[in-house]
């Protein structure tokens, strides 16, 4: 059976892209994160949401801007990968001078 190439879907869910996009661009706005992954601004708040309860990323307010800083640490949370962390997910899809730059907790 062939792929269908009008079918699109990535393996990393969006979870992940809005963690790379942070961690590349701590300072970004989520309205920049949104265009780049792809998905509502109001999606993307969601997700920064679930990440922060998480204590995958601190948010911290630098006059009337976030800016954002990871737990290179935390385990990821399916039972399948939660033998890895934060930091071999990135280091999967980062450069190492992107990995060596991330602003973290």
């Amino acid at each position: 059976m062939a792929a269908n190439p009008d079918r699109h879907w990535t393996f990393l869910s969006n979870h992940a892209h809005v963690l790379v996009c942070l961690g590349v661009n701590p300072d970004a706005r989520l309205r920049d994160v949104a265009a780049e992954v792809g998905i509502t601004e109001r999606a993307v708040q969601g997700i920064v949401g679930d990440l922060e309860a998480a204590g995958v990323i601190v948010r911290e307010r630098q006059g009337r801007r976030n800016t954002y800083r990871l737990n290179l640490d935390a385990p990821l949370r399916h039972p399948l990968e939660a033998h890895r962390s934060i930091r071999s997910l990135l280091a999967m899809v980062l450069d190492p001078t992107q990995l060596k730059r991330l602003p973290t907790a």
